[in-house]
């Protein structure tokens, strides 16, 4: 699924919208619409490649048991349930932050830290899913617990990152 970015948002607007867009008021508040929108697609978006990656991790748990592997069955499942976790948290946020879009005004700097903060996010999902891969690897090896310590500790740094996000896009 590829990503939809604000410019597919804009370019999807119908006729009516357009012509009103010429009215006072209205492109500022279509524009705040477009923000809450292209937010609202980042975040399904992050929380479905988290999806994807506890999907793996539970192909794991299952590879683990079939091969009557338990050791550490209830360690990636503590891991697994973290990645789910987030990405409800994520994918259930209120859409387009409406206390920050709503309440503050939404200036070039204050967008500037939102984009920042979700690139960010976005990196913290790609390494959780370097990380699903090096357990993947690690499984059946002595490097399996050390791989299940990173990957831990990269879901921990992306739900921590995440629960900061407002403070982080209004300056605070």
């Amino acid at each position: 699924m590829s990503p939809i970015n604000a410019q597919d948002i804009q370019n999807a607007e119908n006729a009516l919208e357009r012509l009103v867009s010429g009215l006072p008021g209205f492109q500022g508040y279509r524009a705040k619409e477009h923000r809450r929108d292209a937010d609202k697609i980042l975040r399904l978006h992050i929380a479905e490649r988290l999806t994807e990656q506890w999907r793996r991790l539970t192909e794991i748990q299952r590879q683990m048991a079939s091969s009557g592997e338990f050791t550490y069955l209830d360690d990636v499942e503590g891991i697994a349930i973290r990645l789910r976790s987030l990405a409800d948290q994520i994918r259930t946020a209120s859409y387009g932050y409406a206390g920050f879009f709503d309440a503050v005004k939404v200036d070039d700097a204050a967008l500037q830290r939102l984009y920042t903060f979700d690139a960010q996010l976005l990196d913290l999902v790609e390494a959780i899913k370097a990380g699903v891969d090096q357990l993947e690897q690690a499984l059946q090896t002595d490097q399996f617990p050390q791989a299940m310590r990173d990957l831990l500790a990269q879901a921990r740094q992306a739900l921590e990152t995440f629960n900061r996000r407002e403070e982080t896009i209004l300056g605070d």
